[in-house]
């Protein structure tokens, strides 16, 4: 999402939303015994001392995490959707937060939220939070029953390009020059990115790559410029976008699709026809007030994506 005006306009029925999905999963609990691990956690930012400005953001990770159960799942390992929500750098949206957590649960995975730093930051600033959310889930695999071969980023918009981002990053020295963690620890098993952002220049979404790199006077635009930095080694890729989105063109995510078929990287890529940006997971549910966003046809994605995974890791 990236129109910052959404922010205030949808306010309320973001409120709405949280609240019902807050009592339907009350509910559950109650009549089903489910005890779903709800927390959230504040990240580490060890990246401050070494030039790496973030706003003074407090980065974070709110999980929602499956129970297993005795009568017939006691050791089941489930894979874990880590989800950037999107909003251009500048803010983070609610509607491609929880409900698409929620949505993930539904389909039986682990879920994450991660709120990450945002502009004025400077660029790694934002990579550096997903990297610790995602060495951080690894770390509590077994106590959340996560399948550590299974761990998934995921993004929105903005969010799409720090995915990417840690896909293209995940076993560079960029890392390990600000952080302790090895590239095993913070890589991505696989990618799903809805409507990314991807590159600078043509069709680029300018405030995003504007916010993205900040202040950091060591990077260029070629350095979020993604679709440069595709290589065998970045992840397999679940893709959607729609053909009618003129905030993020299509372009974006067209030229991703481009490197890693050139990277012999394997991917599976959906555009569909009708839509524009932010769509989220294209319900009712996640429209706006004036109903914009409700698009039936792009509602198939996470079904799709779903299956993808299914078909790559195996049940």
């Amino acid at each position: 999402m990236i129109k910052k005006q959404h922010k205030y306009c949808d306010f309320f029925q973001l409120k709405f939303i949280q609240l019902r999905c807050n009592f339907i999963n009350l509910l559950i609990n109650f009549f089903m015994g489910v005890n779903m691990l709800h927390e959230t956690i504040s990240l580490p930012v060890r990246y401050l001392d070494k030039g790496v400005k973030n706003n003074c953001a407090k980065p974070n990770l709110m999980t929602y995490i499956l129970d297993n159960y005795e009568e017939f799942s006691a050791e089941r390992k489930r894979p874990l959707v880590l989800i950037c929500p999107g909003g251009g750098y500048e803010f983070l949206s609610d509607r491609e937060a929880e409900p698409v957590a929620i949505k993930m649960n539904a389909l039986g995975f682990h879920a994450a939220v991660l709120r990450y730093s945002l502009a004025p930051m400077d660029f790694p600033a934002a990579l550096l939070d997903l990297c610790e959310a995602v060495a951080l889930c690894r770390s509590r695999a077994a106590e959340w029953n996560v399948d550590t071969e299974k761990i998934v980023v995921a993004g929105f918009s903005a969010g799409g390009h720090l995915a990417a981002s840690l896909g293209v990053y995940w076993n560079s020295p960029l890392i390990q020059k600000y952080l302790p963690l090895s590239a095993s620890d913070v890589r991505p098993n696989a990618l799903l990115l809805g409507y990314p952002v991807i590159k600078s220049g043509d069709f680029s979404h300018e405030s995003s790559i504007k916010n993205v790199l900040g202040g950091a006077t060591e990077f260029t635009e070629a350095d979020v410029s993604l679709e440069r930095l595709v290589s065998k080694d970045t992840p397999r890729t679940f893709m959607w976008h729609t053909n009618e989105d003129n905030c993020v063109p299509l372009e974006n995510s067209l030229e991703f699709a481009h490197a890693l078929r050139r990277a012999s990287v394997p991917f599976e890529y959906h555009i569909f026809e009708k839509g524009g940006h932010g769509l989220s997971l294209a319900t009712k549910e996640t429209a706006w007030p004036n109903g914009v966003g409700d698009e039936p046809t792009c509602a198939t994605w996470p079904e799709l994506f779903a299956r993808f995974i299914v078909d790559m890791f195996g049940n």
